[in-house]
């Protein structure tokens, strides 16, 4: 019986979309496909990427659309010290849910669900708009209750909604509507929700924002919880970080973000070989 792979991909903006798929096409150029793990699990921009690669499109056609002008992106404002702004919810005392529940009410007052056409931003990043064949976990967090919700294809949620829910950074995006209740970015809960891939063997984390806003949400304790025979995390080096710049929703540093991904992937691949083959 072959062994179980895990691929996760964290959040990180538009920047970590490309740099994701920049390390995945670098990998995969030198024989080493990540994307073809039996589980992929998207966090927020990661939630972008596992879409991308489970739609049946090559990997060389995904990386080229990253080069290409960011025409139909919307640009914000996030930086990781604009992260900031959301710690506060999480150091008053309370239980997870509760600090979840609290980023959502930050959410909800900053801005009306759906005041931005969020879900036709996602629906062009999108080759495909209908779930994969596949075992692919959407991560979101209900708004209103601070519930950490996993969508996938039996959630009977379409995959357009469930990606733009995972996206809905606080404070940057509106809410996204699904049914009767609101949902926000699956990152404010873990920025990769690793622990999500219990019972696998084999575990990548591409991670894009490596730090957590606690110790037990952490990749490190996540990927404790899970026990993986072999596993890997990857975050950008000094010169991907140099490329994202400070804004990680700069459509304008997408193409320099997806080559970073690239040149960091070549310096990746005997480690990367080993985790996922052995």
């Amino acid at each position: 019986m072959s062994d179980r792979t895990a691929l996760v991909l964290g959040g990180g903006g538009i920047t970590g979309i490309a740099w994701e798929i920049g390390i995945l096409h670098g990998l995969a150029e030198h024989g080493v496909d990540l994307t073809d793990a039996d589980v992929v699990v998207g966090t927020s921009a990661g939630s972008v990427v596992g879409s991308q690669i489970t739609s049946g499109l090559p990997l060389e056609e995904l990386y080229a659309e990253q080069l290409a002008p960011a025409d139909s992106e919307i640009g914000g404002a996030f930086s990781r010290s604009g992260a900031l702004r959301l710690v506060i919810p999480y150091v008053l005392p309370g239980s997870g849910r509760d600090k979840l529940r609290r980023v959502g009410s930050l959410a909800m007052k900053s801005h009306a669900p759906g005041s931005a056409d969020r879900e036709g931003v996602i629906r062009s990043r999108l080759p495909v708009h209908a779930w994969p064949d596949r075992d692919l976990r959407v991560t979101a967090v209900e708004a209103e209750t601070g519930r950490f919700t996993v969508f996938d294809r039996d959630s009977d949620v379409d995959l357009v909604s469930a990606v733009a829910a995972s996206c809905a950074v606080p404070t940057v995006w509106p809410p996204v509507s699904v049914g009767e209740r609101h949902y926000v970015d699956g990152g404010m809960r873990s920025t990769a929700n690793v622990d999500l891939v219990a019972g696998a063997d084999r575990v990548v984390v591409l991670a894009p924002l490596p730090r957590s806003f606690s110790r037990k949400s952490s990749i490190r304790a996540q990927l404790e919880k899970v026990a993986p025979r072999e596993w890997s995390v990857v975050a950008p080096d000094a010169e991907a970080l140099a490329a994202f710049g400070k804004n990680l929703l700069d459509p304008a540093r997408r193409a320099d973000a997806a080559r970073a991904g690239v040149r960091q992937a070549q310096g990746l691949v005997a480690e990367m070989r080993h985790v996922w083959a052995g």
